[in-house]
């Protein structure tokens, strides 16, 4: 299935670029969420007629991103859990806990979708630097402490 991107994909392609993919790929994520249409003649004819529009949209996301980005800085959230014998915690701390404390201590709106945890949630007591991802260029690094409580 041959698509054209609204936007940039990570490791697919830039704004405009027009990309084959596999069917339902497109059929299932891309195209429902607007982030292509189908390259036929009248897509891509529109896609030009709007191609500055988008362009400037996408320059906009970036900028706000990087504002976000700027004031995560130096963050360092706390969190407070339960904690049994030997620092281990009774549950974990996900992406989700990590967002809301985030947006609890400066007010900048963070998806849990946004928190990148590689090794998955925090199980014990202790400090962690995860990556808040706000754009596909832009990603920020966050303190995160888990204290006992």
């Amino acid at each position: 299935m041959e698509v054209i991107l609204l936007e940039k994909i990570g490791k697919l392609g830039n704004l405009g670029d027009r990309v084959t993919v596999k069917a339902g790929y497109g059929r299932n994520y891309l195209l429902p969420f607007g982030k292509a249409v189908s390259a036929t003649g009248s897509n891509v004819t529109e896609f030009e007629a709007r191609r500055a529009e988008l362009e400037a949209a996408a320059n906009e996301r970036l900028a706000e991103a990087q504002t976000r980005a700027d004031k995560l800085g130096e963050l360092m959230v706390i969190i407070e859990a339960h904690v049994g014998e030997g620092g281990r915690l009774f549950g974990s701390v996900g992406p989700r806990d990590i967002a809301e404390a985030i947006n609890a201590a400066t007010g900048i709106a963070v998806e849990k979708s946004e928190v990148r945890m590689p090794s998955g949630a925090l199980r014990e007591v202790g400090e962690y630097e995860l990556d808040v991802q706000l754009h596909s260029d832009v990603v920020a690094t966050v303190g995160v402490e888990v204290v006992g409580g």
